[in-house]
């Protein structure tokens, strides 16, 4: 009976924050308005980037690379062509999935560190061509003032588009994680020896792990243009890719949930102390030793193995 409860929080929990989230912009600043929307962007590239790593137990060391497509691809598509909006919205995460399988075909054939650096290099490829090709991209200056749909162009609309959007690619990643390719995939990062012994076919599990993840990361690329309405290199710097891997960590990799976590708690950090200090990076450091020691599977790993070890104990001694 107390498992069946701790289950049934676990469903209403995620309802009761989505009511609560859309019930925020009209009595909040505008200002927490503005963060929760970015913490939304970045908690979808960080689940994106969960998929491959918690779940799939792959050095994806460059994710960023991807979201940084995705932003680009619409940002050009709205800022040099006279195509319709919704067509560069659609266009944005295909092309980051496409820029994840041209990439992912040469980094499956490398396992792990050298999977990671050989993506880094190849990443990096992105980063210069955004960085140097002025005439296209405006180097790093960036693409500003990228126009939007009455619709969704103002600031209360774009927190409602990327919440709706957010929750939506959850509910899809979630199936996906649960899904026979899902188990399968989490069954090659625990041992893909044996899994390629049995006829699992490990490098294809991969690859298309890593479209699928690009994918999304596409999808909070374009959310990244609603948002902010500009767009700069910097997405696609390995260095912000690593902050993503952080995000990853500080909230629990192997956990549905916890990349969400670890992207608000990343963002928040970055803006509330960043307001007192520009060295809030050393605070991070400290952040990451302390959970390093004392919480290495994370901020939500650590509290679905307390609470859970209670129901389990409640549960026992209920039984006795």
């Amino acid at each position: 009976m107390f498992k069946n409860a701790f289950s049934l929080k676990l469903l209403i929990l995620p309802g009761a924050i989505f009511i609560v989230l859309l019930i925020l912009p009209p009595i909040i600043p505008r200002f927490y308005t503005y963060i929760l929307a970015v913490i939304f962007v970045t908690a979808l590239l960080a689940m994106s980037l969960n998929m491959v790593v918690g779940h799939g137990g792959l050095f994806q060391f460059h994710h960023g690379a991807f979201y940084g497509v995705g932003a680009y691809t619409v940002a050009l598509m709205l800022t040099k062509t006279s195509l319709p909006t919704w067509v560069g919205f659609v266009a944005g995460p295909f092309a980051a999935a496409f820029a994840g399988l041209l990439i992912g075909m040469f980094c499956v054939r490398l396992t792990r560190l050298y999977f990671g650096m050989l993506q880094i290099s190849l990443g990096s490829l992105l980063w210069a061509i955004a960085f140097r090709w002025y005439g296209l991209t405006s180097g790093d200056d960036g693409i500003h003032g990228i126009p939007m749909p009455p619709i969704i162009s103002s600031q209360n609309s774009a927190y409602y588009f990327s919440l709706i959007l957010l929750t939506i690619c959850l509910i899809i990643m979630y199936l996906i994680f649960k899904s026979p390719f899902g188990v399968t995939l989490q069954a090659i990062r625990d041992n893909p020896e044996r899994c390629e012994a049995i006829g699992v076919n490990v490098r294809r599990h991969q690859l298309i792990a890593i479209v699928i993840a690009s994918f999304f990361a596409g999808i909070a690329g374009v959310l990244f243009v609603v948002v902010e309405g500009s767009v700069f290199p910097d997405l696609l710097f390995w260095v912000f890719s690593l902050e993503v891997f952080i995000m990853c960590l500080l909230g629990g990799w192997f956990t549905f949930a916890g990349p969400i976590l670890g992207a608000a708690m990343m963002v928040s950090l970055r803006t509330f102390v960043g307001i007192y200090t520009e060295y809030w990076t050393l605070i991070l450091g400290i952040v990451l030793i302390l959970l390093i020691f004392f919480l290495p599977e994370g901020v939500w790993g650590f509290l679905l193995e307390k609470f859970g070890r209670q129901n389990q104990g409640a549960v026992e001694g209920g039984s006795e």
